[in-house]
C-alpha cells in the first residue's frame, strides 16, 4: 500500500493519525536554601547534563528564579519531577520542580 494512502477495511476507509505526543519543559525553581552543589548534582543525575551544562542551568535558576532542565514527554517529564522532590526531600531541601507544557 502506497505511503500515505488510507487503509480499507471491511470497505470502511479509516484514516490513520499519528500525534506526537505533547512534550514538557521540566524547570527547577530557586529558594534560599538548596545549596547551588545540590542543584547540579540533581542535573548531572536525574537529568543527565554535562558538569558545564548543570552549571550554567544552575546559574540560571539562581539568577532568573528557574531554569530548564529539559523537554521530555509527559510520563518522562512527571518522573523526573517526581525524582527530583523525592531526592530533594531525602537531603532536607525544599527544592521545587514543575513541568509546563511546550
Amino acid at each position: 500500500m502506497p505511503e500515505g494512502s488510507p487503509h480499507i477495511e471491511s470497505g470502511v476507509v479509516l484514516e490513520e493519525e499519528l500525534k506526537e505526543p505533547s512534550m514538557f519543559r521540566v524547570l527547577l525553581h530557586n529558594d534560599d536554601y538548596t545549596t547551588m552543589d545540590f542543584v547540579v548534582m540533581v542535573l548531572e543525575q536525574i537529568f543527565h547534563k554535562t558538569a558545564a551544562e548543570a552549571e550554567a542551568i544552575m546559574l540560571a535558576v539562581h539568577e532568573k528564579g528557574s531554569g530548564v532542565c529539559g523537554v521530555y514527554p509527559k510520563e518522562i517529564a512527571e518522573f523526573r519531577v517526581s525524582l527530583v522532590h523525592r531526592r530533594a526531600n531525602e537531603a532536607g531541601f525544599p527544592l521545587r520542580c514543575s513541568m509546563e507544557k511546550e
